[in-house]
């Protein structure tokens, strides 16, 4: 359908969100009414909640022909849940943020201002300048995350960064041809190379519930993000192998010379079983190492799809993908 005005969609994922779907849907609203000039459309992804999120949304969507929800036959995880909006948007301008107010949507008007006065971007990124309230375990490992990653990849990840972002149709249409199973989002947005304005604000607060992102959950996420975008996990088993190898030869070389000089017998049980123990631990770490890339790749080769929508108002939606 044409449109005299540009359409912008909202890709907002949701996961037992029922405490912060009103607040965010009645902010969106408020966005939308000061960007009159736009058409808007709001892609709720309901990634099998098991809360009253789904029936909200249904809700929502009576009241508002521009509100959209997908509801997956299970949880697929957030990853899947915005793919699912990527290949669903029809906006020319398309922004994905959080369901939990963590993602201002007053930032919108500006996000739209940059893309629309220069024409050298393709995206601009939102970027936390702090992590205030957030305990100081988590916030030293997310940074030391960004460091990792951004020294052993070609993804550039801006340290602070939120997947809350405003694209052009262009470059999610790139997005959508990425269709790897195993997804890091943070990693594709920079790997794609599009010029991306960075944008910073001071953390928020959830508006209301729990965070859904325990510390093991993105210790987890972390991972996958570096196993996804790094071979160099695969290059320090290789190297580890081979030092212990040329250690191992020259301290059995040094224990023959001793025998045969001096005829001293090996003594030390105790340090010999530590040298084996420390040896096998890390023949079983670099198999782990490799372990996971083959477990990646498995998942790859079977290609079932990234989600699946079991209920949804959207006529056109493209239900597996």
């Amino acid at each position: 359908m044409i449109q005299d005005k540009k359409l912008i969609s909202l890709i907002i994922p949701c996961y037992n969100e029922e405490d912060t779907l009103k607040i965010l849907y009645h902010e969106i609203c408020q966005v939308s009414a000061v960007l009159n000039k736009y058409e808007f459309e709001y892609l709720f992804i309901d990634d099998g909640s098991k809360d009253s999120s789904l029936a909200i949304l249904k809700e929502l969507a009576e009241s508002d022909r521009r509100v959209f929800f997908y509801g997956f036959s299970r949880n697929f995880g957030k990853e899947a849940a915005m793919y699912a909006g990527f290949s669903n948007a029809k906006g020319d301008y398309i922004a994905v943020m959080d369901a939990d107010m963590q993602d201002p949507p007053s930032l919108l008007p500006s996000m739209l201002e940059i893309l629309e006065s220069d024409e050298a971007y393709d995206s601009v990124a939102t970027r936390r300048k702090n992590r205030e309230g957030e305990p100081f375990l988590r916030s030293f490992f997310a940074k030391l995350f960004y460091k990792i990653i951004n020294r052993i990849s070609d993804a550039d990840i801006m340290d602070g960064a939120r997947d809350f972002r405003l694209m052009k149709k262009e470059m999610v249409e790139v997005i959508i041809q990425m269709s790897e199973y195993n997804r890091f989002s943070k990693g594709i947005f920079g790997w794609i190379g599009f010029r991306t304005c960075w944008l910073s604000y001071n953390n928020v607060e959830r508006a209301a519930g729990k965070t859904k992102w325990s510390f093991w959950n993105l210790f987890k996420y972390s991972i996958d993000g570096i196993i996804n975008f790094s071979q160099v996990p695969l290059t320090l088993a290789s190297w580890s192998g081979i030092i212990l190898t040329i250690i191992s030869f020259f301290v059995v070389l040094f224990i023959i010379i001793r025998k045969l000089l001096f005829g001293d017998p090996v003594a030390g049980w105790a340090s010999l079983v530590c040298i084996i123990t420390f040896i096998g631990g890390i023949q079983l770490f670099c198999m782990g190492i490799m372990g996971q890339y083959l477990a990646k790749m498995y998942l790859e080769e079977k290609k079932r799809p990234h989600y699946i929508i079991s209920k949804t108002n959207d006529e056109d939606v493209i239900k597996v993908r």
